[in-house]
């Protein structure tokens, strides 16, 4: 049992390094945030296959051997470094497991935790000798064996490709770089980039990049930004609200900074349409993606954007002329919230948009908002399918 427990937490495992690979595949089939929801929830599983592994490792040799458990633990450092590893991939693996739990998260900054969750990577580097070198299935080679090492190398191998290899190739090629950083009187931040051959990257409206720009302060981190217009063959722009260290910082970004751009990601696009006429839903900052599908929606289009005030609303001038000239109805809900996704005033998707279950629908704003959202969507008709968002929340 204690042999099974371990062999399923590796595949479990390897199937997590898949999922964030960034592999064109998974992307497609499942999108960025789908792969990235399941990889969570694998890895809370994984880790307790771990546990259960290692427990009845310990427990039952230290029966066999007449030892206790603190005994039992030194005496497999006996057996070879790989086992010393071993158990110090264990203990990352565990301070990784606790520090995404939400009651410690919630009081993380990003930055923080995102450094911590790198450890996982040194966690697998130090747990994968012991299984071939110590693990009874695989220590006397065969068919068994073989098979893992195909099954380490796809998984490792998908993701060095797709998460190193790749986005500097496409540096390389593109050598995007800060071309215009233009701050707006809501606090947000908009940076243009420009490159060769943009057109290559094969990016849609809607969709976002991970976006890591190579000066002192920032080049160790990436941080995932929707395009807030339709991309152009020499030039990308994204536009920030400032909600975390990260975003903030890069209102002070220099114009000609290089930057990486891993993607384009997600499925939050018009390729998933299933209608002809679409509603767009947005929140906040929200907006950024769906300004950008508004520059090439085809169909009847209508904009619903809930904002606490027009003073705070992002690219407000920008969207009102975007809207007026595509011929789409823009619907401004300013106000506190109230008890659903609308204003205190109690709006409904049905009520502002009377036919919306013919319509694609696409939502993008904070999570428990957009939950409320896609709740209304559904009661009001549309059908699951037609119901389009992508989640940001780590």
């Amino acid at each position: 049992m204690g042999r099974v427990a371990g062999i399923v937490a590796a595949v479990l495992v390897l199937a997590q390094i898949t999922l964030i690979s960034r592999a064109p595949v998974v992307e497609r089939v499942l999108g960025h945030d789908s792969a990235a929801a399941t990889h969570t929830r694998l890895g809370k599983v994984a880790f307790i296959l771990m546990v259960i592994h290692v427990a009845i490792m310990m427990i039952a040799s230290a029966r066999y051997d007449g030892r206790s458990i603190f005994a039992q633990t030194a005496a497999f450092w006996d057996l070879g470094w790989f086992m010393v590893a071993a158990q110090s991939g264990f203990a990352l693996f565990s301070i990784v497991v606790v520090t995404s739990l939400v009651a410690v998260r919630s009081r993380w900054r990003y930055e923080r935790w995102h450094a911590v969750h790198l450890m996982v990577y040194l966690a697998i580097l130090a747990v994968v000798p012991h299984q071939f070198l110590e693990g009874s299935t695989f220590r006397d080679g065969g068919a068994a064996w073989w098979f893992w090492a195909v099954l380490y190398a796809l998984a490792v191998g998908s993701f060095v490709v797709f998460r190193v290899v790749r986005p500097l190739v496409l540096s390389r090629r593109h050598g995007l770089r800060v071309a215009q950083v233009t701050p707006h009187d809501d606090g947000s931040t908009s940076i243009v980039m420009t490159g060769r051959d943009l057109d290559r990257l094969g990016a849609r409206p809607g969709q976002f990049l991970l976006w890591r720009f190579l000066d002192a302060q920032r080049w160790r981190e990436a941080h995932p930004f929707s395009l807030s217009r339709a991309p152009e063959p020499d030039s990308l722009r994204i536009t920030v609200k400032p909600s975390g260290d990260g975003s903030a910082a890069l209102a002070r970004v220099a114009v000609g900074t290089r930057v990486i751009a891993e993607g384009p990601l997600g499925v939050f696009s018009d390729v998933t349409r299933t209608a002809p006429g679409a509603v767009f839903v947005a929140a906040g900052i929200g907006i950024t993606p769906l300004r950008a599908m508004l520059d090439t929606a085809e169909g009847p289009c209508a904009l619903i954007w809930r904002v606490r005030s027009r003073a705070e609303a992002p690219l407000v001038a920008e969207v009102e002329e975007l809207a007026e000239r595509r011929g789409a109805g823009l619907i401004l809900l300013e106000g506190a919230r109230g008890t659903g996704w609308g204003t205190a005033a109690g709006e409904s998707l049905a009520g502002l948009v009377p036919d919306v279950a013919g319509h694609d629908v696409y939502v993008c704003g904070p999570v428990d908002w957009a939950d409320a959202v896609v709740a209304d969507a559904r009661a009001a008709g549309v059908p699951d399918d037609a119901i389009h968002r992508e989640r940001f929340a780590w």
